[in-house]
C-alpha cells in the first residue's frame, strides 16, 4: 500500500487529484479494478483502455495511469506519464513491495527451450520440499495452485501481484519465462534476478522484431540493466554463437557468469549421451565433480534444458544430489516431445515446435530413436512471421520421409496461402508430401499410415487445446485428435 504522490514522484508523472490516496493494487484490466486500485490505460493496438475509465472509478479505483492529458471533468487521482508500460513495472513493484527481492527468481530468455527448462528448475526447490511459484507458456503456478496462462510472460501489474501472493504463502523461489517482446512491453522491469538463464538464439518472431539485430538486443534486457538491476548470476549456453559473446561480455564486466554446454568448455557440460524413446542418460560434469545421470526426456536438446537447470541449481545454493534427484524425475512440459500413449508398435509424438530451428531439432531427436519412417505433420501460424513457412517446410522436409502439410493457427490469413508458402521449402527436399488444410483430417491420415518402427510427429501446437480461425477460437487439442485417429485404427 502506498500513496498516488509516492506513485507519483517514482513514474515522475503529472498528477492532478487528491494525491494523499492510498493504492493497495495497480491494474490494466478493467475487470480487476476495485476499491484502492490504480488502473493503467494502456491505448493498444486493438483497443483503447481509456474508454473504461468510467467504469473502474464506479467500481472503486482511486485513479488512473495514463499518457494522455487528464479530462477536464475527471475527479479522482490522474498519473500522466511519458511511457505507460513502464510506469505500470513502477507502479505495481512499489505498491507490492517489490517481492522478487524476497524470492530467488530466476528468469529464463532464448528461442528454444524456455518453457521445458521452467518446469527442470521448478522441480528443484519442489523436490527440496519447498513451494514454487512459476509463469510460463503453458500455465502459471502459484504453490500447488495451477493458472491457465494468459500469455508466456504476465504483464507487470499480474506478475508482481503473483509474486507478492508466492511470498505470502511461503514461496522462497520462482521461476519464469521472459519472452523477449514481453521484454521490450517492460513486463519484466523492476524484478530482481537472482539467476538469468540464455537458452539460444534463432530466427523467430521477425514479424514483431523485424531484424534479427532487434531480436537479440530485446533479449540481452535480461541481462545488460535495462529492467532495472543486472541478474546477480547469469547461465549461459556456450555452445550458442550469440551466448558466446553474452558470457564474454558480461565477464568483462564483472558479473557472474556460469556457463554451459555440450561442446565447447563449460562450467556444467555432459559428455557420452545415449538416446531413446524411453528417454536419456551421459556423464554429467560440474567443476569438481562426474556423474551418471539419467532423465525421462527424450533428445539432444533436452541435455541443454538439463544443464541450464542444473547450473541454475547450483546458482540458487542446491546441492548437486538434490537438483539430480528432481531431474532425473522430471517429465518437462507438455506438448514437448511428448509421447501419446497406445498399444499400437509405433509412436505419435506432440511437439510445440514452430521454428524451423525448433522443428530440425525435434526431428533430429525423433531420427536418434526411431527405426521406421517419420511422418510429420506440420503448419505455420497465420499473422505471424511469413519469412520462416518457407524454412520450416525445408526442415519438415530435410528429417522426415511423409510430410503432412496442414493448418496451424491460420488466424485472418488464407490457410490454402499459408500452405504454399511452406510448400517452397519442402519441395526443395524432393519428399513425398501432401497439403491437407483440415488439422484433424491430416493427424487421422498420418496414423492411419503408421506402420511398424514409424513416429508420428504432429508439431507445432503442443500443448494448445485450440485453433484460430479467423478471429475465432475453437477448442482443438492435438493430443485429443490423435487418440480419436488411434482409436480409429485400432
Amino acid at each position: 500500500m502506498t500513496t498516488v504522490r509516492r506513485l507519483a514522484e517514482i513514474t515522475e508523472a503529472k498528477l492532478t487529484g487528491d494525491e494523499t490516496l492510498l493504492v493497495t493494487d495497480v491494474s490494466h484490466d478493467s475487470r480487476r479494478a476495485g476499491a484502492g486500485t490504480l488502473f493503467a490505460a494502456v491505448a493498444g493496438a486493438l483497443f483503447d483502455a481509456h474508454k473504461f475509465v468510467p467504469q473502474v472509478m464506479a467500481q472503486g479505483a482511486v485513479g488512473v495511469l495514463s499518457e494522455q492529458p487528464a479530462p477536464p471533468d475527471f475527479s479522482g487521482a490522474w498519473l500522466q506519464v511519458s511511457n505507460i508500460r513502464r510506469a505500470m513495472a513502477l507502479a505495481a513493484a512499489e505498491v507490492h513491495g517489490h517481492p522478487s527481492r524476497e524470492l530467488q527468481l530466476t528468469g529464463i530468455t532464448g528461442t528454444n527451450g524456455k518453457t521445458t527448462t521452467a518446469y527442470l528448475i521448478a522441480s528443484i526447490p519442489e523436490a527440496a520440499g519447498e513451494l514454487v511459484a512459476m509463469t510460463g507458456t503453458v500455465e502459471y503456478r502459484l504453490g500447488k495452485q495451477r493458472f491457465k496462462a494468459d500469455r508466456t510472460t504476465p504483464e507487470a501489474t499480474d506478475m508482481q501481484r503473483l509474486l507478492r501472493q508466492a511470498v505470502e504463502i511461503g514461496c522462497q523461489t520462482a521461476v519464469m519465462e521472459c519472452s523477449s517482446q514481453a521484454m521490450d512491453f517492460h513486463r519484466c522491469d523492476e524484478l530482481e534476478y537472482a539467476v538469468a538463464v540464455f537458452t539460444n538464439l534463432t530466427r523467430d518472431h521477425l514479424d514483431y522484431h523485424h531484424t534479427m539485430e532487434n531480436y537479440w538486443y530485446a533479449k540481452q534486457r535480461l541481462f545488460d540493466g535495462r529492467l532495472g538491476t543486472r541478474p546477480r548470476n547469469s547461465v549461459i549456453n556456450v555452445d550458442d554463437a550469440y551466448g558466446v559473446e553474452l558470457a564474454d561480455k558480461l565477464e568483462s564486466e564483472g558479473l557472474n557468469v556460469i556457463r554451459y554446454a555440450v561442446n565447447a568448455h563449460a562450467d556444467v557440460t555432459a559428455n557420452n549421451a545415449e538416446f531413446s524413446l524411453e528417454g536419456m542418460r551421459f556423464e554429467l560434469l560440474t567443476s569438481g565433480t562426474q556423474r551418471e545421470f539419467r532423465s525421462p526426456l527424450v533428445g539432444a536438446p533436452h541435455i541443454y534444458n538439463t544443464l541450464a537447470a542444473v547450473a541454475s541449481g547450483l546458482a540458487l545454493g542446491y546441492s548437486l544430489d538434490v537438483i539430480t534427484a528432481a531431474l532425473e524425475n522430471c517429465t518437462g512440459a507438455p506438448g514437448r516431445f511428448e509421447r501419446v500413449p497406445h498399444d499400437g508398435d509405433f509412436s505419435v509424438v506432440i511437439d510445440y515446435a514452430h521454428s524451423d530451428d525448433a522443428l530440425v531439432n525435434v526431428l533430429r531427436t525423433a531420427r536418434e530413436v526411431v527405426k521406421g519412417k517419420i511422418i510429420t505433420v506440420f503448419g505455420c501460424g497465420g499473422d505471424r512471421d511469413r519469412s520462416k513457412r518457407a524454412p520450416m517446410g525445408e526442415a519438415a522436409g530435410s528429417l522426415s520421409d511423409v510430410v503432412i502439410l496442414t493448418s496451424d493457427n491460420p488466424r485472418t490469413e488464407d490457410p490454402e496461402q499459408i500452405l504454399c508458402d511452406a510448400e517452397e521449402g519442402i519441395r526443395k527436399t524432393g519428399k513425398p508430401y501432401r497439403k491437407m488444410a483440415d488439422r484433424t483430417e491430416a493427424i487421422h491420415q498420418a496414423i492411419a499410415e503408421a506402420r511398424t518402427g514409424d513416429l508420428v510427429l504432429i508439431a507445432g501446437k503442443g500443448h494448445e487445446d485450440y485453433q484460430i480461425i479467423g478471429r475465432e477460437v475453437f477448442h482443438f487439442d492435438d493430443k485429443e485428435v490423435a487418440r480419436a485417429a488411434l482409436a480409429a485404427k485400432n
